[in-house]
């Protein structure tokens, strides 16, 4: 309790709510504008790459400057040009979506830290914890922001998704000024400097794996499943709802396998959330449209979506004395490593059909979940 009513810890969090709600609402607005699936794969993975490969330099300026400006700048640019694009027709406003991307890069690395700083001050260690918290508050906005954008097209068409940058504006001065000391992040020391030689290589290349695998997985089913469902017969308040449920599913088991993250080995963890992922994705595979979607759909969710806090953790602990850059470049790698695999999956689902990309996405989680078995986590020094 004493972090959610924390200043800090609950402006940065909110901060997340919106950016990640902007982020939300690009795979419904492309349905709607009418993109096949390789193209609304194609696009979401520019998309993905402009904010991922940023990332790990926007870390880097953050654990040198503070994180101030990244943070807040970050929701305002998003704020900016996600208005710019929904003004702008044609290719000049998915130019203008794509660079808000930018936006998402400087805010998530900078953020992710300052939730990890909080949970070490405030709960005394549970760092696992207050990051789930963190990202669960950006899965809201995954949750939520589908809805949203499903109900608003539906009443308002386009001008009423001017709802959500009106909203972003006070977010993004709130936490300005909750970060107005702007003090910069840990700098490395020799202890910290010795425990990163401590991470053999095989650590970090299985973290990549399961991190990939998992991201892929969520990228199909985040940015196709829409589609699927509009193919199905189904209007926009009920595929955007469908993604949304599937973030809403990803939020609650943030926060769950931040629970368990604490308090079991992070490993086992992950590896047991992985292979129960497998279930509900492989029965909505089998099932075509019906209303069990609505459960299996957030179930899958959940199970995939607990093992994000985990890696990011983990992370961290790599390089313990550079956290905004660690943040950065495990975020960067999961989403772009996801929208890669999209680019993929998003043909296979033209040609083949999205059940076979369920089917697909089953073995991928099936897959990742014996290799975090071998993520024996680094101590913290």
């Amino acid at each position: 309790m004493s972090l959610i009513l924390d200043s800090l810890f609950s402006s940065v969090a909110f901060s997340h709510f919106i950016v990640d709600t902007f982020n939300a609402s690009r795979p419904v607005l492309l349905t709607y504008l009418g993109l096949s699936e390789s193209q609304i794969a194609l696009f979401s993975t520019i998309y993905i790459w402009t904010s991922a490969l940023t990332q790990p330099f926007f870390g880097w300026i953050s654990d040198r400057t503070g994180p101030r400006w990244l943070v807040a700048g970050g929701v305002l640019w998003m704020t900016v040009f996600y208005s710019a694009a929904l003004l702008l027709p044609g290719n000049a406003g998915l130019a203008c979506l794509i660079i808000a991307a930018l936006g998402s890069s400087a805010f998530h690395p900078v953020g992710a830290v300052q939730a990890t700083l909080r949970g070490r001050d405030l709960l005394k260690g549970r760092e696992t914890t207050s990051t789930s918290i963190f990202f669960t508050a950006g899965q809201l906005g995954h949750f939520t922001g589908p809805i949203i954008t499903g109900l608003l097209l539906t009443r308002y068409k386009l001008p009423g998704l001017f709802i959500i940058p009106v909203v972003s504006v006070p977010i993004a001065f709130s936490v300005m000024y909750q970060l107005r000391a702007n003090h910069p992040h840990p700098r490395p020391t020799q202890g910290n400097k010795s425990n990163r030689m401590q991470v053999g290589i095989l650590f970090i290349v299985v973290l990549a794996l399961v991190a990939t695998l998992q991201s892929w997985a969520q990228a199909n089913m985040v940015n196709l499943i829409p589609k699927y469902i509009k193919d199905l017969g189904q209007g926009a308040t009920v595929y955007g709802s469908m993604a949304g449920l599937f973030m809403g599913g990803s939020a609650l088991g943030n926060v769950l396998g931040g629970y368990f993250g604490d308090r079991y080995p992070k490993r086992y963890v992950a590896a047991t959330v992985l292979f129960l992922a497998a279930i509900p994705i492989y029965i909505a595979s089998l099932i075509g449209w019906s209303w069990w979607l609505f459960i299996l759909v957030p179930m899958a969710g959940a199970f995939t979506g607990a093992v994000h806090s985990i890696m990011v953790v983990l992370s961290q602990r790599i390089i313990p004395g550079g956290m905004a850059l660690a943040s950065g470049l495990a975020l960067g790698f999961i989403f772009s490593s996801g929208a890669l695999g999209l680019l993929f999956t998003g043909h296979l689902a033209e040609v083949y059909g999205f059940p076979f990309v369920l089917t697909m996405t089953t073995g991928m989680v099936i897959l990742a979940s014996p290799l975090a078995l071998l993520l024996k986590e680094p101590a913290v020094k």
